[in-house]
């Protein structure tokens, strides 16, 4: 393997977060922004439309800014990053498109990244532990829009162990906050109002605990607590939320048990990897800690700051795939949906 040529810049426009980012070849950060869009408060909830509007109009600003505060004309880089999928296809598009002209007029490779992998690749980065995470790993991803368990064997090189069958779990917590009358984005403001809260207060299910496999849902557990807030509309918001909280953690615990038992049975690596947005939840994060104490693996998790999505983590998935020679034609074309498993082929 090699370093990249020079530092390389990554975009981020796969839903609401516009982003840009970039990383010198060996992986330091050298200037890095995020701006989540406010536009989407008052609809409660992300609207593709408004979000590739907005990203049309962010991206170039924060390109330049980013580049500024690294010192770095686009000429001295080493090549482009952007996310081309999973995501809402519009701000695919205007966020490759960008990346792809910047690589044409500079000559540089370009890197179309996979937004699964640049979760599941992030603690990798050089700095977030004191030594590096090998391969392989159990990764679990959970965010607004995917919850699954995945074997990372290596760069593009990954095997999905279980998955959501209805809901993302960042999208029960959206769901419950919104019925528990909190401002969007919903499950930052659900956790600080957990906190206040009993967990133990209301017997919540937990769906698909103990069962085989390590498949997920949330769906039963988000309409229970609909049915809930009807019958008792007088009950103290916090508790709801706690208890909430508290069924989530319990049903991520136990799957995550289950895919380490799993990968244990097949792979020799002893770590456990949560990424994506909901890992920023500190209860949820304690829950999974203890499960891989129990089974003989380690948690680690970026900081919450590189939990949700970035700039920084398409960089550096893109630092990953240069440095064993795998760049992109310009004429890859987003893709809405783009399971890990394909990156193989």
């Amino acid at each position: 393997m090699s370093l990249p040529a020079g530092p390389v810049l990554g975009i981020e426009t796969s839903c609401d977060e516009t982003a840009a980012a970039v990383l010198a070849p060996e992986g330091r950060v050298l200037g890095e922004a995020v701006l989540s869009q406010p536009e989407h408060g008052r609809f409660g909830g992300v609207v593709p439309e408004v979000a590739a509007r907005a990203h049309l109009d962010h991206l170039p600003r924060l390109v330049a800014g980013v580049l500024d505060r690294a010192g770095l004309g686009c000429a001295a880089l080493g090549g482009v990053a952007a996310t081309a999928g999973p995501g809402l296809i519009g701000g695919l598009i205007v966020g490759s498109s960008f990346a792809k002209g910047l690589a044409l007029a500079h000559r540089l490779p370009f890197v179309a990244v996979n937004h699964l992998e640049a979760h599941a690749l992030t603690i990798r980065l050089p700095g977030l532990e004191a030594a590096e995470v090998a391969f392989p790993y159990l990764a679990l991803l959970i965010s607004g829009g995917h919850c699954q368990c995945v074997a990372v064997l290596g760069v593009g090189h990954h095997q999905r162990l279980g998955g959501t069958i209805d809901d993302a779990v960042g999208e029960a917590f959206d769901k419950v906050a919104k019925l528990l009358g909190l401002a969007w984005p919903g499950g930052p403001a659900l956790e600080r109002l957990a906190a206040g809260g009993d967990p133990q207060r209301f017997a919540l299910p937990r769906p698909l605990r103990g069962r085989p496999g390590c498949d997920f849902s949330f769906s039963g557990l988000k309409t229970a607590v609909a049915h809930l807030i009807a019958a008792q509309p007088d009950a103290a918001a916090a508790d709801i939320a706690a208890s909430f909280q508290q069924a989530v953690a319990d049903v991520l615990g136990d799957r995550a048990d289950h895919a380490m038992a799993a990968f244990a049975a097949r792979l020799a690596g002893r770590t456990l990897v949560v990424a994506g947005g909901v890992a920023a939840n500190a209860t949820l994060r304690t829950a999974l800690a203890a499960a891989a104490a129990r089974r003989g693996f380690t948690l680690r998790a970026p900081p919450p700051r590189l939990c949700g999505d970035n700039a920084v983590m398409v960089a550096w998935a893109g630092i990953e795939r240069l440095r064993r020679g795998l760049s992109d034609p310009l004429a890859t074309a987003p893709r809405p949906r783009w399971p890990l498993e394909s990156l193989a082929r």
